[in-house]
Protein backbone atom coordinates (compact mmCIF):
# COMPACT_ATOMS: atom_id res chain seq x y z
CA UNK A 1 0.00 0.00 0.00
CA UNK A 2 1.26 3.36 -0.86
CA UNK A 3 2.42 5.39 2.13
CA UNK A 4 1.09 9.22 0.50
CA UNK A 5 2.80 11.16 3.58
CA UNK A 6 6.11 9.64 2.43
CA UNK A 7 4.81 9.80 -1.65
CA UNK A 8 4.19 13.40 -1.16
CA UNK A 9 7.63 14.47 0.95
CA UNK A 10 9.77 12.85 -1.63
CA UNK A 11 7.86 15.29 -4.19
CA UNK A 12 7.80 18.29 -2.27
CA UNK A 13 11.94 17.54 -1.90
CA UNK A 14 12.28 16.92 -6.09
CA UNK A 15 10.49 20.38 -7.08
CA UNK A 16 10.67 20.16 -11.15
CA UNK A 17 9.17 23.22 -12.94
CA UNK A 18 7.49 22.83 -16.12
CA UNK A 19 7.94 20.47 -18.99
CA UNK A 20 11.14 19.61 -16.58
CA UNK A 21 9.42 16.98 -14.61
CA UNK A 22 11.39 14.29 -15.38
CA UNK A 23 12.35 12.94 -12.16
CA UNK A 24 8.39 13.35 -11.02
CA UNK A 25 6.50 11.67 -14.32
CA UNK A 26 9.07 8.58 -14.22
CA UNK A 27 8.33 8.23 -10.87
CA UNK A 28 4.59 8.31 -11.71
CA UNK A 29 4.87 5.99 -15.07
CA UNK A 30 6.45 3.45 -12.32
CA UNK A 31 3.71 3.12 -9.63
CA UNK A 32 0.75 3.34 -12.20
CA UNK A 33 2.84 0.23 -14.32
CA UNK A 34 3.08 -1.26 -11.24
CA UNK A 35 -0.82 -1.07 -10.38
CA UNK A 36 -1.39 -2.88 -13.99
CA UNK A 37 -2.15 0.68 -15.79
CA UNK A 38 -1.76 1.20 -19.57
CA UNK A 39 0.76 3.85 -18.85
CA UNK A 40 0.70 6.63 -21.76
CA UNK A 41 3.68 9.33 -21.99
CA UNK A 42 6.21 11.00 -24.09
CA UNK A 43 4.89 12.32 -27.44
CA UNK A 44 2.59 9.78 -27.15
CA UNK A 45 0.87 11.88 -24.42
CA UNK A 46 1.95 15.58 -25.37
CA UNK A 47 1.29 17.44 -28.79
CA UNK A 48 4.54 18.72 -29.44
CA UNK A 49 4.23 22.05 -31.55
CA UNK A 50 1.17 23.12 -29.16
CA UNK A 51 3.81 23.29 -26.29
CA UNK A 52 3.59 26.59 -24.85
CA UNK A 53 6.18 28.61 -23.10
CA UNK A 54 8.69 25.53 -23.32
CA UNK A 55 12.43 26.10 -21.88
CA UNK A 56 15.05 26.29 -23.66
CA UNK A 57 17.22 23.06 -24.79
CA UNK A 58 19.81 23.80 -22.08
CA UNK A 59 17.81 24.18 -19.37
CA UNK A 60 15.37 21.24 -20.63
CA UNK A 61 18.67 18.97 -20.43
CA UNK A 62 20.40 20.22 -17.16
CA UNK A 63 16.73 18.98 -15.83
CA UNK A 64 16.72 15.89 -17.28
CA UNK A 65 20.42 14.50 -15.94
CA UNK A 66 19.41 16.22 -12.54
CA UNK A 67 16.60 13.57 -12.68
CA UNK A 68 18.37 10.80 -13.75
CA UNK A 69 20.85 11.27 -11.00
CA UNK A 70 18.40 11.66 -8.80
CA UNK A 71 16.87 8.36 -9.26
CA UNK A 72 14.75 8.70 -12.56
CA UNK A 73 14.39 5.50 -14.29
CA UNK A 74 16.43 6.10 -17.48
CA UNK A 75 14.33 4.25 -20.14
CA UNK A 76 11.62 5.76 -19.47
CA UNK A 77 13.09 9.55 -19.03
CA UNK A 78 14.34 9.01 -22.21
CA UNK A 79 10.60 8.94 -23.85
CA UNK A 80 10.63 12.36 -21.59
CA UNK A 81 13.58 14.08 -23.21
CA UNK A 82 12.68 17.11 -24.90
CA UNK A 83 10.03 17.94 -22.28
CA UNK A 84 7.34 15.27 -23.31
CA UNK A 85 6.55 14.95 -19.32
CA UNK A 86 2.76 14.30 -19.37
CA UNK A 87 1.68 10.87 -18.00
CA UNK A 88 -1.81 9.25 -18.88
CA UNK A 89 -2.76 6.24 -16.69
CA UNK A 90 -5.73 4.02 -18.09
CA UNK A 91 -7.40 1.21 -16.55
CA UNK A 92 -10.73 -0.37 -18.14
CA UNK A 93 -13.11 -2.14 -16.11
CA UNK A 94 -14.85 -5.54 -16.20
CA UNK A 95 -18.06 -4.01 -18.64
CA UNK A 96 -18.26 -1.38 -21.09
CA UNK A 97 -19.12 1.91 -19.46
CA UNK A 98 -18.35 5.54 -19.82
CA UNK A 99 -14.69 7.17 -19.83
CA UNK A 100 -14.48 8.90 -15.86
CA UNK A 101 -11.20 11.56 -16.06
CA UNK A 102 -8.95 13.14 -13.42
CA UNK A 103 -6.47 15.34 -13.51
CA UNK A 104 -3.22 16.20 -11.22
CA UNK A 105 -0.46 18.82 -12.21
CA UNK A 106 2.48 17.96 -11.24
CA UNK A 107 4.79 21.35 -11.48
CA UNK A 108 6.33 23.24 -9.07
CA UNK A 109 7.45 26.90 -8.82
CA UNK A 110 10.85 28.98 -9.05
CA UNK A 111 10.47 29.78 -5.44
CA UNK A 112 13.19 29.78 -2.78
CA UNK A 113 11.96 28.12 -0.11
CA UNK A 114 12.37 29.32 3.39
CA UNK A 115 15.07 27.47 5.90
CA UNK A 116 12.73 28.97 8.56
CA UNK A 117 12.22 26.80 11.79
CA UNK A 118 8.76 27.17 11.80
CA UNK A 119 8.19 25.91 8.13
CA UNK A 120 7.01 22.64 8.58
CA UNK A 121 9.28 20.79 5.36
CA UNK A 122 12.24 22.73 6.94
CA UNK A 123 11.68 21.35 10.36
CA UNK A 124 10.68 17.71 9.33
CA UNK A 125 13.70 16.99 6.39
CA UNK A 126 11.73 17.50 3.36
CA UNK A 127 12.35 21.22 2.28
CA UNK A 128 13.73 21.72 -1.49
CA UNK A 129 16.70 20.11 -2.58
CA UNK A 130 16.71 22.05 -5.83
CA UNK A 131 17.45 25.48 -5.03
CA UNK A 132 15.18 28.25 -6.08
CA UNK A 133 12.28 25.73 -7.03
CA UNK A 134 9.45 24.55 -4.80
CA UNK A 135 6.20 23.34 -4.13
CA UNK A 136 4.47 26.30 -3.18
CA UNK A 137 1.27 25.77 -4.96
CA UNK A 138 0.58 22.01 -3.23
CA UNK A 139 1.46 19.83 -6.82
CA UNK A 140 2.98 17.44 -4.89
CA UNK A 141 -0.13 16.91 -3.02
CA UNK A 142 -1.90 16.52 -6.23
CA UNK A 143 0.70 14.08 -7.82
CA UNK A 144 0.80 11.97 -4.67
CA UNK A 145 -3.68 12.30 -4.03
CA UNK A 146 -3.69 11.14 -8.25
CA UNK A 147 -1.57 8.03 -7.07
CA UNK A 148 -3.32 7.01 -4.27
CA UNK A 149 -6.82 7.19 -6.29
CA UNK A 150 -4.90 4.55 -9.22
CA UNK A 151 -4.36 2.76 -6.07
CA UNK A 152 -7.71 1.99 -5.10
CA UNK A 153 -8.86 1.64 -8.46
CA UNK A 154 -6.39 -1.00 -9.39
CA UNK A 155 -9.09 -3.45 -9.12
CA UNK A 156 -11.20 -2.57 -11.95
CA UNK A 157 -14.19 -3.41 -10.32
CA UNK A 158 -16.52 -1.32 -12.42
CA UNK A 159 -17.75 -0.69 -15.66
CA UNK A 160 -16.44 1.52 -18.12
CA UNK A 161 -12.60 3.00 -18.06
CA UNK A 162 -10.68 5.83 -15.81
CA UNK A 163 -8.54 7.85 -17.25
CA UNK A 164 -5.69 9.52 -14.62
CA UNK A 165 -4.11 12.72 -16.01
CA UNK A 166 -0.88 13.68 -14.71
CA UNK A 167 -0.35 17.41 -16.14
CA UNK A 168 3.22 19.18 -16.65
CA UNK A 169 3.15 23.11 -16.70
CA UNK A 170 0.27 24.15 -14.85
CA UNK A 171 1.83 27.15 -13.64
CA UNK A 172 1.67 29.67 -16.69
CA UNK A 173 -1.07 27.75 -17.95
CA UNK A 174 1.19 25.94 -20.42
CA UNK A 175 0.49 21.96 -20.48
CA UNK A 176 -3.24 21.58 -20.65
CA UNK A 177 -3.87 23.07 -24.08
CA UNK A 178 -0.98 20.46 -25.72
CA UNK A 179 -2.52 17.48 -23.61
CA UNK A 180 -5.97 18.67 -25.66
CA UNK A 181 -4.52 19.17 -28.92
CA UNK A 182 -3.09 15.39 -28.84
CA UNK A 183 -6.77 14.34 -28.78
CA UNK A 184 -6.53 12.82 -24.54
CA UNK A 185 -9.57 13.52 -23.55
CA UNK A 186 -11.75 13.22 -26.72
CA UNK A 187 -12.96 9.92 -25.24
CA UNK A 188 -13.83 11.39 -21.94
CA UNK A 189 -17.59 11.29 -20.82
CA UNK A 190 -16.65 13.07 -17.15
CA UNK A 191 -13.85 14.85 -16.15
CA UNK A 192 -13.50 16.03 -12.68
CA UNK A 193 -10.08 18.60 -11.53
CA UNK A 194 -9.34 20.23 -8.18
CA UNK A 195 -6.92 21.95 -6.01
CA UNK A 196 -6.05 21.70 -2.27
CA UNK A 197 -6.30 24.86 -0.58
CA UNK A 198 -6.87 28.41 -2.31
CA UNK A 199 -8.49 29.96 0.58
CA UNK A 200 -10.55 26.96 2.01
CA UNK A 201 -10.08 25.76 4.99
CA UNK A 202 -9.33 22.09 5.98
CA UNK A 203 -13.11 20.29 6.30
CA UNK A 204 -14.95 22.10 3.50
CA UNK A 205 -15.35 21.12 0.42
CA UNK A 206 -16.67 22.96 -2.66
CA UNK A 207 -18.08 20.77 -5.95
CA UNK A 208 -17.83 23.84 -8.25
CA UNK A 209 -16.19 26.94 -8.35
CA UNK A 210 -15.64 30.10 -10.47
CA UNK A 211 -14.00 33.02 -10.54
CA UNK A 212 -10.86 31.58 -12.39
CA UNK A 213 -10.16 33.94 -15.47
CA UNK A 214 -9.30 33.93 -19.05
CA UNK A 215 -5.88 34.89 -19.43
CA UNK A 216 -2.94 34.91 -21.82
CA UNK A 217 0.69 35.04 -21.64
CA UNK A 218 2.89 36.94 -24.37
CA UNK A 219 6.31 37.10 -24.84
CA UNK A 220 7.48 39.93 -27.15
CA UNK A 221 10.95 40.11 -29.04
CA UNK A 222 12.01 43.82 -29.93
CA UNK A 223 15.04 44.01 -32.05
CA UNK A 224 17.04 46.97 -33.05
CA UNK A 225 20.78 48.19 -34.03
CA UNK A 226 23.27 48.78 -31.54
CA UNK A 227 25.57 51.66 -31.16
CA UNK A 228 27.98 53.69 -29.37
CA UNK A 229 25.83 55.79 -26.86
CA UNK A 230 28.09 58.51 -26.88
CA UNK A 231 29.81 58.77 -30.23
CA UNK A 232 26.84 57.83 -32.72
CA UNK A 233 23.75 57.42 -31.08
CA UNK A 234 21.79 58.73 -34.05
CA UNK A 235 22.85 55.03 -35.93
CA UNK A 236 21.50 53.01 -33.16
CA UNK A 237 17.47 51.85 -32.81
CA UNK A 238 16.90 51.30 -29.33
CA UNK A 239 15.28 48.16 -28.67
CA UNK A 240 15.10 48.73 -24.86
CA UNK A 241 13.44 52.14 -25.66
CA UNK A 242 10.61 50.97 -27.87
CA UNK A 243 10.55 48.24 -24.86
CA UNK A 244 9.75 50.56 -22.49
CA UNK A 245 6.98 52.66 -24.62
CA UNK A 246 4.70 49.36 -25.32
CA UNK A 247 4.96 48.97 -21.39
CA UNK A 248 3.96 52.32 -20.35
CA UNK A 249 1.06 52.20 -23.05
CA UNK A 250 0.60 48.63 -22.25
CA UNK A 251 -0.34 49.51 -18.30
CA UNK A 252 -2.50 52.33 -19.53
CA UNK A 253 -5.49 50.34 -21.22
CA UNK A 254 -8.77 51.13 -20.58
CA UNK A 255 -10.66 49.26 -17.59
CA UNK A 256 -13.97 47.72 -19.20
CA UNK A 257 -17.75 47.58 -18.22
CA UNK A 258 -18.70 44.72 -19.43
CA UNK A 259 -16.59 42.18 -17.51
CA UNK A 260 -13.23 43.13 -14.74
CA UNK A 261 -10.17 42.45 -16.37
CA UNK A 262 -6.01 42.67 -15.66
CA UNK A 263 -3.05 43.36 -17.34
CA UNK A 264 0.48 43.37 -16.16
CA UNK A 265 4.29 43.64 -18.03
CA UNK A 266 5.64 41.16 -15.26
CA UNK A 267 9.57 41.29 -17.22
CA UNK A 268 11.11 43.56 -19.31
CA UNK A 269 14.72 42.95 -20.23
CA UNK A 270 17.48 44.64 -22.19
CA UNK A 271 20.33 45.83 -22.85
CA UNK A 272 24.03 45.22 -22.29
CA UNK A 273 26.17 48.21 -21.18
CA UNK A 274 25.31 51.94 -19.98
CA UNK A 275 27.41 53.25 -23.27
CA UNK A 276 25.85 50.97 -25.78
CA UNK A 277 22.27 51.68 -27.43
CA UNK A 278 20.73 47.96 -26.62
CA UNK A 279 19.73 45.87 -29.82
CA UNK A 280 17.43 43.61 -28.22
CA UNK A 281 14.87 43.88 -25.62
CA UNK A 282 11.99 41.22 -24.58
CA UNK A 283 9.54 41.63 -22.86
CA UNK A 284 6.92 39.10 -20.49
CA UNK A 285 2.68 40.16 -20.34
CA UNK A 286 -0.41 38.93 -19.53
CA UNK A 287 -3.95 39.98 -19.84
CA UNK A 288 -6.93 38.84 -17.96
CA UNK A 289 -10.64 39.44 -17.70
CA UNK A 290 -13.71 37.27 -16.60
CA UNK A 291 -14.93 37.10 -20.11
CA UNK A 292 -13.07 35.13 -22.87
CA UNK A 293 -14.18 37.76 -25.60
CA UNK A 294 -13.06 41.01 -23.08
CA UNK A 295 -9.65 39.15 -22.47
CA UNK A 296 -9.22 38.77 -26.43
CA UNK A 297 -9.57 42.16 -26.91
CA UNK A 298 -7.62 43.57 -24.19
CA UNK A 299 -4.80 40.59 -25.86
CA UNK A 300 -5.40 42.40 -29.16
CA UNK A 301 -5.07 45.62 -27.47
CA UNK A 302 -1.60 44.37 -25.91
CA UNK A 303 -0.46 43.47 -29.45
CA UNK A 304 -1.06 46.53 -30.99
CA UNK A 305 0.58 48.86 -28.74
CA UNK A 306 3.87 46.79 -29.13
CA UNK A 307 3.31 46.65 -33.18
CA UNK A 308 3.17 50.86 -33.08
CA UNK A 309 6.02 51.04 -30.16
CA UNK A 310 8.33 48.62 -32.30
CA UNK A 311 7.45 50.95 -35.33
CA UNK A 312 7.91 53.98 -33.70
CA UNK A 313 11.23 53.25 -33.24
CA UNK A 314 12.31 51.68 -36.17
CA UNK A 315 12.50 48.06 -34.50
CA UNK A 316 11.41 44.74 -35.57
CA UNK A 317 8.77 42.76 -33.11
CA UNK A 318 7.88 39.16 -32.75
CA UNK A 319 5.13 38.05 -30.27
CA UNK A 320 4.35 34.71 -29.43
CA UNK A 321 1.85 32.84 -26.70
CA UNK A 322 3.40 31.27 -24.10
CA UNK A 323 0.46 30.73 -21.65
CA UNK A 324 -3.29 30.54 -21.92
CA UNK A 325 -6.10 29.56 -19.97
CA UNK A 326 -10.15 30.12 -20.55
CA UNK A 327 -13.08 30.76 -17.51
CA UNK A 328 -14.51 27.06 -16.32
CA UNK A 329 -18.29 26.61 -16.39
CA UNK A 330 -18.90 23.71 -14.36
CA UNK A 331 -22.22 21.15 -14.57
CA UNK A 332 -23.70 21.80 -11.82
CA UNK A 333 -24.77 18.24 -11.50
CA UNK A 334 -21.32 16.74 -11.51
CA UNK A 335 -20.68 19.40 -8.73
CA UNK A 336 -23.67 18.43 -6.82
CA UNK A 337 -22.16 14.14 -7.29
CA UNK A 338 -19.11 15.72 -6.13
CA UNK A 339 -20.61 17.27 -2.90
CA UNK A 340 -23.30 14.31 -2.40
CA UNK A 341 -19.94 11.87 -2.12
CA UNK A 342 -17.82 13.99 -0.12
CA UNK A 343 -20.64 13.95 2.63
CA UNK A 344 -19.79 10.45 2.87
CA UNK A 345 -16.09 10.99 3.74
CA UNK A 346 -14.73 11.82 7.33
CA UNK A 347 -13.75 14.42 8.18
CA UNK A 348 -15.42 16.50 5.10
CA UNK A 349 -18.39 18.77 7.10
CA UNK A 350 -18.70 22.45 5.02
CA UNK A 351 -19.97 21.97 1.58
CA UNK A 352 -20.46 24.75 -1.05
CA UNK A 353 -21.06 25.09 -4.94
CA UNK A 354 -20.85 27.96 -6.94
CA UNK A 355 -18.17 29.99 -4.44
CA UNK A 356 -16.12 32.13 -6.35
CA UNK A 357 -12.00 31.37 -5.88
CA UNK A 358 -10.65 34.30 -6.26
CA UNK A 359 -7.54 31.85 -7.72
CA UNK A 360 -6.27 33.23 -10.70
CA UNK A 361 -6.41 31.10 -13.77
CA UNK A 362 -6.05 27.65 -14.63
CA UNK A 363 -5.64 25.47 -17.40
CA UNK A 364 -7.41 22.74 -16.65
CA UNK A 365 -10.61 25.21 -18.42
CA UNK A 366 -8.95 23.43 -21.96
CA UNK A 367 -9.67 20.16 -20.76
CA UNK A 368 -13.24 20.55 -19.48
CA UNK A 369 -14.28 22.82 -22.16
CA UNK A 370 -13.07 20.31 -24.84
CA UNK A 371 -15.36 17.44 -22.89
CA UNK A 372 -18.12 19.81 -22.40
CA UNK A 373 -18.05 20.71 -26.36
CA UNK A 374 -18.15 16.82 -27.06
CA UNK A 375 -20.97 16.24 -24.93
CA UNK A 376 -19.23 15.36 -21.79
CA UNK A 377 -19.46 17.00 -18.34
CA UNK A 378 -17.14 17.95 -16.06
CA UNK A 379 -16.21 20.54 -12.86
CA UNK A 380 -13.40 22.04 -10.68
CA UNK A 381 -13.72 21.37 -7.38
CA UNK A 382 -11.80 23.18 -4.21
CA UNK A 383 -11.04 21.12 -1.64
CA UNK A 384 -9.64 22.51 1.80
CA UNK A 385 -6.42 22.75 4.04
CA UNK A 386 -4.93 25.39 6.08
CA UNK A 387 -2.01 26.65 4.46
CA UNK A 388 0.49 28.72 6.91
CA UNK A 389 1.65 31.21 3.74
CA UNK A 390 -0.58 31.99 0.84
CA UNK A 391 0.29 30.16 -3.06
CA UNK A 392 3.48 30.89 -4.43
CA UNK A 393 4.84 32.19 -0.78
CA UNK A 394 8.01 30.84 0.59
CA UNK A 395 6.63 28.92 3.16
CA UNK A 396 3.52 27.47 1.96
CA UNK A 397 2.78 24.04 2.95
CA UNK A 398 -0.38 21.87 3.43
CA UNK A 399 -1.65 19.86 5.74
CA UNK A 400 -0.99 16.15 4.86
CA UNK A 401 -4.14 14.65 6.61
CA UNK A 402 -5.64 16.13 3.41
CA UNK A 403 -4.13 13.69 1.01
CA UNK A 404 -6.31 10.27 2.23
CA UNK A 405 -9.36 12.32 2.31
CA UNK A 406 -9.19 13.56 -1.14
CA UNK A 407 -8.10 9.92 -2.74
CA UNK A 408 -11.25 8.98 -0.85
CA UNK A 409 -13.47 11.63 -2.49
CA UNK A 410 -12.01 10.74 -5.83
CA UNK A 411 -12.81 7.43 -5.54
CA UNK A 412 -16.67 7.54 -4.72
CA UNK A 413 -16.64 9.94 -7.42
CA UNK A 414 -15.37 7.46 -9.72
CA UNK A 415 -16.93 4.14 -8.52
CA UNK A 416 -20.37 6.37 -8.49
CA UNK A 417 -20.04 7.34 -12.14
CA UNK A 418 -19.34 3.68 -12.98
CA UNK A 419 -21.31 1.55 -11.37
Amino acid sequence: MLDLVSLRRDFHMHPEVGFTEFRTATKVVEILTSLGYEVIYGQEALDGPSRRGLPAQGVLEEAYERALRDGANPAIAEKMRGGYTAVIGVKKGKADGPTVAFRFDMDALPVLESKDADHFPQANGFRSQYEGNMHACAHDGHTTIGLGLAEKLADGDFSGTVKLIFQPAEEGVRGAYSIVQKGIVDDVDYIFCHHLGVNVPLGEVHGGSHGLLATTKLLAHFHGVSSHAGASPEHGKNALLGAATALLNIHAITRFSTAATRVNVGVLEGGTAANIIPAYAKMIVETRSESEEVNAEVEKRVRNIIASAAAMHELDHEIEVIGGAIPINYDDDMADLALGEARHVEGFHSFKKGEYNAMGSEDASFLIKRVQDLGGKGTYMSIGTDIPAPHHHPKFDIQEEILPRTVELLNRIARRLLT
